[in-house]
């Protein structure tokens, strides 16, 4: 159970962390670059992010999904539909990068500076509010995701603590000859 929960808290963290970092380094401020630059940055992250993305979100649903069902078998009722909103939620800023951001992403491979299209800010804005949409649907999973965690040890000790408590008063009681 920990091992799985480690991995899916590991790759949801990749996740959010890559929409983050984008978002809390270039977002804020892309409408000030220069086409050119955008361009070239635009490329760039593209190129160093689509393949692990591709693969890494995936299997952080995956883990997820795995997780929910481990707590679901463990009747840990809380922890699992936690663990089951979190995968939910990536599964949806999944859906907004492959349904939104992708194909924008494809549209400015494409493009160079002579080729921009006239409404280029608009796609680029366009694609800027999903991004900051997916960034915070994956920021919520994986705030789900540490708090089915959180939850199953809290269930866990209280497990511990009751089989604790029913050993003692076990050995605790003297037991009669029948």
């Amino acid at each position: 159970m920990k091992v799985v929960q480690f991995i899916a808290l590991l790759l949801f963290s990749l996740i959010a962390g890559v929409f983050w970092g984008t978002w809390f380094s270039l977002s804020r401020s892309i409408a000030a670059i220069t086409p050119a630059t955008f361009l070239e940055v635009g490329r760039t992250m593209i190129g160093n992010l689509g393949g692990p993305m591709s693969v890494l979100t995936p299997a952080a649903v995956l883990s997820g999904v795995v997780l929910a069902l481990l707590l679901y078998r463990r009747r840990q009722r809380r922890s699992y539909l936690l663990a089951m909103a979190a995968s939910i939620l990536l599964v949806i800023a999944m859906v907004i990068t492959l349904v939104v951001n992708v194909p924008i992403d494809r549209q400015i491979q494409s493009w160079t500076a002579v080729t921009l299209p006239a409404d280029w800010t608009s796609r680029r804005d366009r694609w800027e509010f999903y991004h900051g949409l997916r960034t915070l649907v994956s920021l919520l999973a994986l705030s789900c995701l540490f708090a089915s965690t959180l939850s199953t040890d809290a269930a866990l000790l209280a497990t511990r603590n009751e089989q604790t408590e029913r050993r003692e008063q076990r050995t605790a009681t003297p037991r009669t000859a029948a």
